[in-house]
Formats: C-alpha cells, structure tokens, sequence
C-alpha cells in the first residue's frame, strides 16, 4: 500500500501524504545511485532533492541523436527516413511508419489503422518466413558465442563487449588448417576404445608396425616370385591328360568327332542332370562351349588354371593351361577354336593355342582387363577386344601386339564389349551405368544411352538370331536392346524374379532363341520363355552362385552351367 501511496492517481509521482517521503525512498533504495542533473549530488534516481519537492530522473545522454525533418530520432533509427524523391528501399519498415500519415496531425475520427496496426498489447506483431537452417544457426550461435543479428538491421548484436562476432569462412579455414597442422596427442594402445581426434578414422601413426611373422614373410616372398615368373612368362605350361595328342588316323585330339549331327531345331527345357565335372580347386568364373561343334568345354578357374573338358565322349579333363598367377576373369575362342584368349586378376592378358597349349602372345601387362573379345569377321581374328579397368577399350593386333585404338569416353570401369551389325559396331556397358555404341576402329561415340533410372549392366550376350541383345542389369532384372540399325530399348521384354544384385551372372539364350537362362546369386538356374517373359523352370545347380550358363549348340537341349563351388554341371 506504501508503494501505490507513493503516486497520485494520474499516474503523476508525488510526495506522500502520510509521511516524509520515506516509503518513496524505500521504493528506489534497491536501484543504483547516479548522478542528479539538478543537484549535482550522486543519489537513487527518482529520489533526488526529495526534500526540496523536486523529483529527478538520471540524466539522459543526447548525444545519439539527430535532426531529422524537425524531429530528434535516435540515428539507428535515421535510415528509416527516406528522402521525398526515393522509389526504393532495401529493407523493411517497421509496421507502424508503414501506415503512419503522410503529414499533420491524425484526424480525431480517422481510423485507427493510420497510427499503426496493432494486433498485440504490447503493439504490433508480424509473421515472417525463416528456415529452420537460420534459426538454428542463430540459436547456437547466441547460446555458444553470444551473437545473433538484429531482425530490424543487419549487424550482429553482442552480449558484451568481451563477447565476438562469429568468425568467418577464411577464418575457420585457417584454423582448421593449424588444428592439422598440430600432432596428435599419443594414443595409449592398450585400451581398445579409446576415443582419438578424428573418429572414426584413426590416424595411421597411432598404430605401430608391427613386425612380420615366417608365414607373412613366405607368402610375400610367394607373390614377389609369382609375379616376376608371370612377367618374364615362367610358369606358362599345360598338361595333356589324355590317352594320345593325335588318334589312329592321325587326327588331332582337338578335331571334332565325325558322328556329331544337329539334333533337332527346337529346344526344350532341361529336366535332369547328366555329368558333374570337377577340377578346379576354387570357383569357375567363365564356361564357353567350342565353336560350332560343342565337343570342348573351356573353363576359366579362380585357382589361376584353364581347363578343356571332353563333352562328348568320356568327359574327362583333355588339357589344363597354366600361366596365370591369380584368378582368370573371362576366356573367349576364336571362329575356329584354334586359339582363345584369356584375362586374369594378375593383370595379364595371355593368348594360348588350344592343341599344343603354348602362349602365343600377352598383352595389357600391368592393367586389368574385365572382358576379351576377338573381332567375329573371319578376316579379323588378329582384332582383339578388352574392356579395362581403368575406364578404356583397348584395340590390340595380336599380330603385332601393338594397341592400335584406344576408346576412352567411359567414366567407369568397362564391364561388357559385345559386337553387334556384322561386326561392323560394338557396344560396351560400363560401372558409369551408360551404354555407348561404337563404330569399329574409329574412337568416337556415335550414341550414349544413360538415364537416372539405370543400372549398370554386367554381363551382355547377343540373341541367335542376331536381332536383340540382353544386359544384366543390377537391379535384378534382364534388359533388352535392339541390335539392328537403331539400338534402342524394348521394355516390353524385361526378365525379372532372380537375384543378381552384385554378381555378373551370364546371360544365353537357347539355339531357336525361345528361352533365356541366366544364374544367379543363391546358385538358381533361371529360364525364361522369350515371348510371354516368364519363368519357365528353375532349377537348383549350385552352392553359392551360378555365375555361368551356355546351351550347346548342336545338341539343343542341353546347358552346362558353372559356380563359385568349382563345379561345372551338364543339365538336359
């Protein structure tokens, strides 16, 4: 009641009536002293010269303030007056001079909008649009450092003058680069989890060398060897394991037998298992049955060894080709089977004869190739094909060893060369999930096929007729292209229903192209129906993955299929 005593009811303050002003200086005692503007004594403001009935406030500094159309306004407040000539501002008027008269004195019965808009008891309150990105930015930057901006003005306000402006990009950039520059404290090894500066990558010095072990040293000392016997070609042998090289009329052991005759023109779909062939100490990675004939089986192996089996007759192991050091990516033959070709993860690209098993030629040392192919005219089989590692396809003349054409638009590694039109154009599949088209011998693309929807295409394989060709696609499904003129997409003929994701499983087709088989990642052989596109039969062949499968091309109804359990299984 002391306190309400204290003002008279205008609002007014005045000296209290029941006493001598004691209940007005109780008021003020907790605020601090200042000096009066009157008196010239430092007292509690609102309480000086009490006793001579003068009631005075702290003096007010003038200073910051300016002249302004006969007004005195704050200068922070100067850039809100615009000249009369101004069609522009750059930022944005509070509310109240928004809808502030023009001039004179508001009319006592004007609306109460002219004096500004007030939606609020304190005044007026306005909405406006900030992304959650600066608000949090703002937040965290005056909870931390004590600075936000001034929503009115573009400057940035502090808490106190021992508080500083956020630093700038530069500024950050240069202390990150001396924090790098600082080493790293020791980290103790013998605790397990012990948190470092840059989880959660560990720096490579917190760790000590340890030294090697006999087994380590031994099986570095293997490679070292392995590799100098693979550049300097020792190593590069093969065995015959058969009866004779040459028969009684003198005929090679490679010659096709004479009693082979096409079966029939219609393929059907295979329901048993006829043969295992078992040689190969890791995973077969390729199958390719002899050209024309199919009496041969070719095998390229993990365990570095290239085998040729017999198909027709006792279906043993004819011949193993030794040379590569690590596993054997792809092999390919020639037209006529006298020569293949063979990749290997050692890097090396090897040309062997098929009767006597020599190596007739390497190329492409020191880079992998993922896929050999030789030019299908028969006046080219000198043309070798190999889609690298390092984003190129590489035209070799085997007669030379020369790289003749170097094709170098692919931003991936290149996964598939396949010709298609006679030979006269290829197309390669790429990491960069693109397909391209080729002109032979001319290192230009004449067209680029790519969409946001692709996915990279692993392994590519030509219909018998010659019309379509079907790419392996990563997202589990079987495309479909046109080889003729135009290469197009047909998305009517999409295989789908296996899984695939991360293995290049080969695509074939049967001789009358009715079927389309392809293995896949849980050791599946699948087998579409060309026309209505579905699953014809699927049948269990393998433990682990199903990475190959080819039909024979005389005996129509049969399909040897190969897996990553070392295997390779003759189905009919």
């Amino acid at each position: 009641m002391d306190l309400i005593g204290a003002y008279s009811d205008d609002g007014a303050p005045s000296p209290s009536r029941s006493g001598d002003g004691t209940a007005a200086l109780a008021v003020v005692s907790a605020a601090p002293e200042v000096r009066c503007g009157t008196c010239h004594a430092r007292h509690f403001p609102l309480s000086s010269c009490i006793s001579n009935g003068i009631y005075a406030s702290s003096q007010v500094d003038a200073s910051g303030y300016a002249l302004v159309e006969s007004k005195l306004v704050s200068q922070e407040d100067t850039k809100f007056f615009q000249g009369a000539n101004t069609r522009m501002i750059r930022y944005n008027l509070p509310a109240d001079q928004m809808h502030a008269p023009v001039q004179g004195p508001t009319h006592p019965s004007g609306r109460k909008a002219d004096g500004g808009l007030s939606n609020h008891r304190t005044g007026h309150v306005e909405d406006s649009h900030l992304s959650s990105y600066a608000f949090d930015e703002q937040y965290n930057s005056f909870h931390s450092d004590g600075v936000a901006m001034d929503p009115s003005r573009p400057v940035a306000i502090s808490l106190g003058p021992g508080v500083g402006a956020p630093p700038t990009q530069p500024q950050q950039k240069r202390q990150r680069t001396q924090q790098s520059k600082v080493a790293p404290a020791p980290v103790d090894l013998t605790q397990p989890f012990t948190l470092r500066t840059r989880q959660p990558w560990a720096e490579k010095a917190a760790f000590p060398e340890q030294e090697l072990t006999e087994e380590h040293r031994a099986y570095l000392e293997k490679e070292e060897k392995a590799e100098k016997d693979a550049g300097s070609g020792k190593g590069e042998t093969s065995i015959f394991h058969g009866k004779a090289l040459e028969d009684y009329q003198g005929r090679s052991w490679l010659e096709a037998p004479r009693d082979l005759r096409d079966d029939s023109a219609t393929s059907f779909l295979p329901k048993k298992h006829l043969h295992t062939w078992s040689g190969h100490t890791k995973g077969v990675n390729a199958i390719r049955f002899f050209p024309s004939t199919g009496h041969l089986l070719l095998s390229a192996g993990l365990d570095g060894k290239v085998k040729m089996w017999d198909v027709h007759n006792q279906r043993k192991c004819l011949r193993t080709y030794l040379g590569h050091t690590k596993g054997v990516r792809d092999a390919w033959f020639s037209n006529d089977g006298r020569k293949f070709v063979t990749t290997g993860y050692d890097k090396v690209i090897r040309l062997w004869d098929s009767e006597t098993g020599a190596v007739l030629g390497k190329y492409g040392e020191g880079k992998m190739a993922y896929t050999v192919r030789f030019h299908p005219d028969d006046d080219k089989q000198n043309m070798l094909m190999a889609g690298m590692a390092d984003k190129k396809i590489l035209q070799m003349d085997t007669d030379t060893g020369d790289v003749v054409q170097s094709y170098d638009y692919h931003l991936g590694a290149v996964n598939t060369v396949t010709f298609i039109d006679e030979g006269r154009r290829f197309v390669s599949t790429s990491d960069d999930k693109t397909i391209r088209v080729w002109e032979f011998g001319i290192p230009v693309q004449i067209k680029y096929i790519a969409d946001p929807a692709m996915h990279a295409i692993s392994a590519v394989s030509v219909t018998p007729n010659k019309k379509w060709w079907c790419g392996q696609s990563m997202d589990n499904k079987i495309v479909t292209y046109s080889a003729t003129d135009r290469v197009k997409p047909n998305t009517k003929k999409t295989f789908a229903g296996h899984n695939v994701a991360g293995y290049a499983c080969e695509v074939s087709f049967s001789p009358d192209s009715r079927y389309v088989t392809s293995g896949d990642g849980e050791g599946k052989l699948f087998m579409w129906d060309w026309k209505t596109k579905k699953i014809a039969r699927t049948i269990k062949a393998h433990e682990g993955v199903c990475i190959g499968s080819a039909w024979h091309p005389l005996e129509t109804s049969r399909v040897a299929t190969c897996g990553w359990d070392g295997l390779i299984k003759y189905w009919d």
